[in-house]
């Protein structure tokens, strides 16, 4: 059986989970990793996505991230939302105006780099949308 960690997520508004668990998989913005006890030390940045963490019963749990870092330490790991929510307290229209919000950004960039960050945002948020309609 796998070993539990300490895992947290937490959110500027409230500390969302804080307990121990034996995975934890996070959306890096290269791409989805997973986290077990002793993973090597490493600090990533988050996109928008789905965070799945499995209990030692071996249950798993959904949240949403809308971007953010993660420490991870052979201890612990420690995921800091821009914004997270449980899966099941996710909004669909709350989620549409973020999509609505990015692709206005996207038509109004007046950079290149804008334009990119916009489309980049927009992607993000469109595959999360999908995610979260499979689970």
């Amino acid at each position: 059986m796998a070993e539990a960690f300490q895992f947290e997520l937490v959110s500027p508004e409230r500390l969302l989970l804080s307990e121990q668990i034996i995975e934890v998989v996070v959306p890096g913005t290269e791409g989805y990793m997973t986290v077990m006890a002793h993973h090597a030390p490493l600090m990533a940045t988050v996109k928008p996505g789905v965070v799945t963490v499995k209990t030692p019963d071996g249950k798993p749990d959904s949240y949403v991230v809308f971007g953010g870092f993660v420490d991870i330490t052979p201890d612990g790991c420690t995921l800091l939302a821009e914004s997270a929510v449980h899966v099941a307290d996710i909004k669909a229209d709350e989620l549409q105006n973020r999509i609505k919000d990015a692709q206005e950004d996207f038509e109004d960039a007046t950079t290149r780099e804008d334009r990119a960050k916009a489309e980049d945002l927009l992607g993000q948020l469109k595959t999360l949308e999908e995610a979260i309609k499979a689970a």
